[in-house]
């Protein structure tokens, strides 16, 4: 009976030992769960951090937003100022946006999020990566300061300056300024030449961009040019020893020669910037990515056409173009000039061309002599003015007719110029021989062709 008693004494008393330690066991295994679960992880905010959250409340003054931390991030209005108002207006409970943090907890034990700065932080690391690559971006110009143009590129303020701009001339400080006024609000393709995120610095360059931009396109179009082709392109430039022609992204240089088969003495007298021409593709230097360029040779060779259209006794109207000593020569039409012996400009005996004729000047002359083979041609002054009014009428219309009246008054001054020389005492006439006189003339003129003088000097 005592052992029944103490049987049945002791088995309350380990049971409630048993539950008590079931009922542990399990709230450890719930805690644990608890613990691993990651619906209750909380997220630990540091400043700078740049995280996506879920809009939960939108207001005019702030937006509530879910950051997974354990209480909503707040965005004040000053925060996301950068948005339009169709952009804000299009903000609703629900969606997900890209926050920068601000503050991980302020008084009310919230998170202080940032719209802008997280855009700005987003276009930071972007630019980071354009840079490393290498590419090239498009700006609009937002502003300008005194060295040059601002632009926005997401959030991101980039300098531009005037240096780095091609539309920005030379010149004083008020022409540029003018210039960079105009371009606000225009788009520039832009490379980045520096960029310091620490110091908030992003430098840009519209003339490296345009450059490579330039060099691909020129890299392709020499694989794509053949010599003798003939080409459409726009003037882009002009020099003192020729002209830069656009063909397509490229430019090609068309050296003096090759502007005209009449004589150029700059390039400005044939074209202007901004003209459209057609090229002849002279050559291709692809190791060197130059194109040399034509334009006289998309224009038949006037000298082909010469034995055809003139012959030996025809008058003519030229227009003298340089003067020598040993003569004068005169352009008859695009391509085709000829020598006037100093023997054939007037009746005479005269020391420099310049005391009968001057550059600019029209006159009437004959053809005396053509060599088409060697591109060269002889004519008079003096064996045009004997022909009659009725021939040069006939030749060269009614108005001819008036320029050899002036012609042959020039001619009786030189005539009556020389009678007064020989007229003149004996001791009052110069002693400086002729001789000396051309010598002067020699030094005060251009060199001239000396193979066109010695050619022409038998005509």
């Amino acid at each position: 009976m005592d052992r029944i008693e103490e049987g049945m004494s002791a088995e309350p008393a380990t049971a409630p030992a048993v539950v008590a330690d079931a009922e542990a066991g399990e709230s450890v295994s719930l805690m644990e769960q608890l613990l691993s679960d990651p619906s209750h992880d909380y997220r630990v905010l540091n400043y700078g951090d740049v995280i996506e959250g879920q809009i939960m409340h939108v207001d005019r003054d702030e937006l509530l937003v879910d950051i997974g931390s354990k209480s909503e991030g707040i965005i004040p209005a000053r925060e996301f100022s950068t948005l339009t108002d169709e952009e804000r207006a299009a903000l609703s409970v629900g969606d997900r946006v890209l926050v920068f943090v601000v503050q991980a907890e302020n008084q009310e034990g919230q998170a202080v999020l940032s719209i802008d700065r997280a855009r700005q932080e987003k276009s930071w690391r972007r630019l980071q990566e354009i840079y490393e690559a290498g590419e090239i971006i498009e700006a609009e110009v937002t502003n300008y300061n005194k060295g040059g143009l601002l632009v926005n590129l997401d959030g991101v303020r980039g300098f531009v300056p005037a240096s780095q701009v091609t539309e920005i001339r030379g010149g004083d400080d008020s022409s540029k300024q003018a210039d960079m006024a105009r371009l606000i609000g225009s788009k520039l393709s832009l490379k980045i030449i520096e960029i310091n995120r620490h110091r908030n610095r992003l430098i840009l360059s519209e003339r490296q961009a345009i450059q490579e931009r330039r060099d691909v396109m020129k890299e392709r179009l020499i694989e794509e040019l053949t010599e003798g082709e003939t080409r459409r392109g726009r003037v882009a430039s002009i020099t003192d020893f020729g002209a830069f022609v656009d063909i397509g992204g490229a430019d090609g240089l068309v050296h003096l020669s090759e502007l005209s088969w009449s004589r150029v003495k700059h390039p400005s007298e044939v074209l202007k910037v901004g003209e459209e021409v057609d090229v002849y593709v002279l050559g291709i230097n692809a190791e060197e990515k130059k194109i040399a360029l034509s334009i006289k040779r998309t224009q038949p060779e006037p000298w082909s056409r010469v034995a055809m259209k003139y012959e030996v006794g025809q008058l003519v109207l030229g227009t003298v173009t340089q003067l020598a000593n040993f003569g004068a020569f005169a352009r008859i039409e695009d391509g085709i000039e000829g020598l006037i012996h100093v023997s054939e400009l007037s009746e005479q005996r005269i020391g420099h061309p310049r005391q009968v004729v001057s550059e600019g000047q029209d006159l009437i002359l004959r053809i005396i002599r053509i060599d088409p083979a060697r591109r060269r041609m002889g004519l008079s002054l003096r064996r045009a003015l004997e022909a009659t009014d009725d021939e040069v009428a006939a030749s060269l219309g009614p108005e001819a007719v008036e320029l050899k009246h002036e012609l042959m008054a020039r001619e009786i001054e030189i005539e009556a110029e020389a009678d007064e020389s020989e007229s003149e005492p004996e001791g009052e006439q110069a002693t400086e021989p002729a001789d000396a006189v051309v010598m002067s003339a020699e030094s005060t003129e251009e060199t001239p062709r000396a193979e066109d003088g010695e050619e022409e000097s038998g005509s």
